[in-house]
């Protein structure tokens, strides 16, 4: 569903992205794992069109989205739920929901997927007329992935989506984004932070390192790569 190939980003001089290449089928949960200024974000912003390649090529969906402006992006069906969430904190909860569905111009689906939202994270409709800038972290990041499933996304990128989220509550989160996969079908790209719990939850992994792969293989098998688990597993 999505392919990325020779993928080169730069900030400036600094190079972020050198010769990234991988693949993602469709119905997978896949993760990228990596340590802070490996890549991961910049990947996930270059696929969504927010970063532009100095070269490469983005397939998504059997389309060239290399040079798609972000709003095309998402028309097509990728979603991109950022790290740090980025509400609109001065807006309501259904305020936040609606500009998810900015694209959509036929009501009854804007409907469904208001409904289907509600189904996976029923908190949402509790406090539809409350200000987003004064939900907790768990139901801001809540909002976050449900204001990407307003747009009727194929395919969702989740940039740390335990970032900053009490403990209590990052569970919470991990078991809807793998109901939204498995109930819905949404192939899902997952950048997290805790290697445990991304490993945990995916199929397939890819270790990033200084921009490009360092590592790839099934999750269930990274978890036991003595590699793997010094750096990143606290083994």
């Amino acid at each position: 569903m999505l392919q990325v190939t020779d993928l080169q980003v730069s900030y400036g001089a600094i190079t972020a992205l050198s010769g990234l290449s991988f693949q993602i089928p469709a119905g997978a949960i896949v993760t990228l794992i990596g340590g802070n200024g490996a890549g991961k974000t910049t990947t996930l912003r270059t696929i969504s069109g927010l970063l532009r390649p100095k070269a490469g090529r983005i397939v998504f969906d059997e389309e060239d989205i290399t040079a798609t402006p972000s709003h095309r992006i998402v028309a097509r069906g990728l979603g991109h739920v950022p790290e740090g969430r980025m509400i609109f904190s001065n807006l309501t909860v259904a305020e936040n929901l609606a500009m998810g569905a900015y694209l959509l111009h036929d009501t009854d689906l804007v409907q469904k997927n208001r409904e289907y939202v509600f189904g996976v994270f029923p908190r949402l409709k509790e406090r539809l007329k409350q200000m987003a800038g004064t939900l907790s972290g768990g139901e801001q990041q809540m909002l976050a992935i449900g204001r990407a499933l307003m747009g009727s996304p194929k395919f969702l990128m989740l940039d740390e989506p335990s970032l900053g989220i009490a403990p209590r509550l990052i569970s919470t989160i991990f078991e809807k984004i793998v109901e939204i996969n498995r109930e819905h079908g949404i192939t899902i790209l997952l950048v997290e932070q805790n290697a445990n719990l991304a490993l945990d939850v995916s199929s397939y992994a890819f270790v990033l390192e200084t921009g490009r792969i360092a590592m790839q293989g099934e999750s269930k098998h990274l978890r036991t790569d003595p590699r793997l688990k010094a750096t990143y597993l606290g083994g």
